[in-house]
């Protein structure tokens, strides 16, 4: 008899997909350890190289699928690293040197350098960053696969509509080997918000829960299996009563999608007749035709360091230019909005100038328009690339992490000096292209009035406002409760902000998580906000609520919550305004 159970996760990709499980093998982690004799240590070596040989093989061959199908061009960047990862020489020189010297088994020396990157990983404190160390996990995985003698993978054609697939993890390879058939849901036991795994299904727009601990130890093949990615639980062989509930859940959920599609031309306006503007945030250049398909009005953040993080090597100039070039055109005269690179001190990327270390305190240190200013080549290389695909669109160049009045002087010098390597190469570009400002730190809500005088608009990063204002890290566990969007400081800061740019006649948007949270759309618009921008998935779903909100209502409403200081009594304020 078949036991039913859930299990909790992370849910990264809202949805619900009914199907059965398939579990994706993996090579175990847990090699043996023997000694070899002299003799066989070059033999060790060849075996070695022989592995990393048919995973470049392997790899290439990926990136043939990229333009063989209709997979997404980003792919490519996630293959990139896996690629760089393979060919480092932590990974691809050292097991040899231990082979010979230790006179090990090749599978031993592999995991002892994995050992040595993964540490590495772990000390740095970005959680983006800090996920990467799951590609050198993969990348291993893949290389041990060979010299076990096995691939342990799934072949596709063992695929079929709403497959369920179930990993330990899930790397972009096997999702774009997997791409040509339909599955109905990603679920795997490691991964975070911030994990590749999430970054593809958001992308591939299908339920997805991560971080599941013990799904592929404990799910068997075949499985029925239920993923509610919205609320983040995943329902092993559901009982009838169970499984007819979800089902209506999953027609509901579709019809519902339906409803909201027909929103897609409409004008988002307030029942008071305030038009509302929602943009879109994307991180792949793929993500245009999402943006385009819900209707968004913009692109409102383009997180350009994705260009950065996931390659090997650093871009170069034409690289960007084509990424942005992409985006612009594909907007068709949009609005677009590229921020500039947010890397710094703790991203141990190579070829980021001497800045490699990793710092006591990265959020507050050497990063975004600092590490920019820092390093003026890498930035000059950008802000080249970004001026020449304005060409093309309706780019505007968004600057993070704005402390000062001298950062903002010392940025816009900056662009002028890309501004005049292009006119001198005779290229073209839009010489009125807006620059803008994030508002991310206090401080600079502090100095609103002076930030809008010398900027063309403005947006607020509200994951980082509030995690500055609450000196609060949103991925230490131990103190992830104390995140609080609704913290009656945050809501006087977002007033400030607001009103500050209103008052100079400047445009302001919020463009963090609170912009996409349906839950803080009343509030937002009740603080004065009328630009938003989101991940795409959420835009339908703010834009029915502004449509059935009224501006001046809610103006009023918010003013009385302003004025409270007891943070329960705003949540249940909230609650009445949301009812």
């Amino acid at each position: 008899m078949m036991v039913s159970f859930a299990l909790h996760g992370i849910g990264v990709s809202s949805g619900i997909a009914i199907g059965r499980a398939k579990l994706i093998s993996h090579a175990t982690l847990e090699v043996a350890h023997y000694h070899i004799s002299p003799a066989q240590v070059d033999e060790e070596i060849a075996r070695f190289t022989f592995a990393v040989r048919d995973v470049q093989k392997e790899l290439e061959g990926l990136h043939g699928a990229l333009t063989a199908g209709d997979l997404p061009g980003e792919f490519g960047a996630f293959l990139d690293v896996h690629w760089m990862i393979l060919n480092d020489p932590v990974l691809a020189d050292a097991p040899r040197k231990l082979i010979a010297e230790q006179r090990c088994n090749a599978e031993w020396a592999l995991m002892q350098q994995m050992n040595v990157l993964v540490e590495q990983f772990d000390q740095i404190e970005d959680p983006y960053l800090r996920e990467r160390k799951t590609d050198v996990v993969q990348v291993v995985e893949r290389v041990l696969k060979r010299l076990l003698g096995s691939h342990g993978t799934m072949h596709p054609a063992a695929a079929e509509a709403n497959t369920i697939l179930v990993a330990h993890d899930l790397s972009p390879a096997d999702v774009i080997q997997f791409k040509s058939h339909h599955f109905g849901a990603f679920l795997t036991d490691l991964g975070s918000v911030t994990s590749h795994t999430a970054i593809v299904a958001r992308s591939l727009n299908v339920p997805a829960v991560v971080a599941t601990h013990n799904a592929r130890a404990l799910i068997r093949d075949g499985e029925m299996v239920i993923v509610d990615g919205g609320n983040h639980v995943v329902i092993v062989n559901p009982d009838r009563s169970v499984l007819a509930e979800y089902r209506l859940k999953q027609s509901g959920i579709a019809l519902e999608r339906q409803k909201l599609m027909r929103l897609r031309g409409k004008r988002a306006a307030t029942l008071d007749g305030r038009p509302i503007e929602l943009f879109a945030n994307i991180e792949l250049p793929g993500d245009v035709d999402y943006a385009l398909d819900v209707g968004a009005e913009g692109i409102g953040l383009f997180r350009s360091e994705f260009l950065f993080l996931n390659r090997e090597g650093l871009p170069s100039e034409d690289e960007q230019f084509e990424a942005y070039r992409r985006v612009a055109e594909g907007m068709k005269g949009r609005p677009v909005t590229i921020r500039t690179f947010d890397l710094g001190a703790d991203k141990t990327k190579e070829g980021l100038g001497g800045l490699s270390r990793v710092a006591p305190n990265p959020a507050l240190g050497l990063r975004a328009v600092r590490f920019c200013l820092a390093e003026p080549r890498l930035f000059q290389t950008q802000l080249r690339a970004i001026l020449r695909a304005s060409h093309y669109g309706r780019i505007r160049i968004l600057i993070p992490m704005l402390a000062s009045i001298g950062e903002i002087a010392a940025t816009q010098a900056a662009i002028d000096v890309a501004r005049e390597t292009l006119r001198e190469r005779g290229q073209p570009y839009d010489d009125a292209i807006e620059v803008g400002g994030m508002i991310e730190i206090p401080a600079a809500v502090l100095a609103i009035g002076a930030f809008a005088s010398r900027l063309d608009f403005l947006s607020i990063g509200t994951n980082d406002l509030i995690q500055y204002t609450l000196a609060v890290d949103r991925a230490d566990d131990s103190v992830s409760h104390l995140y609080d969007p609704t913290h009656p400081a945050v809501i006087r800061l977002l007033a400030m902000a607001i009103g500050g740019a209103k008052r100079a006649g400047k445009p302001i948007a919020v463009c963090g998580e609170m912009a996409g949270d349906v839950t803080m759309t009343h509030l937002l618009l009740g603080l004065g906000l009328e630009h938003f921008s989101m991940h795409p998935a959420h835009l339908l779903q703010v834009k029915q609520r502004v449509l059935a909100s009224s501006y001046q209502a809610l103006a009023q409403a918010v003013t009385r919550i302003r004025r409270q200081d007891d943070p329960v009594k705003i949540v249940a304020m909230l609650e009445r305004l949301n009812a």
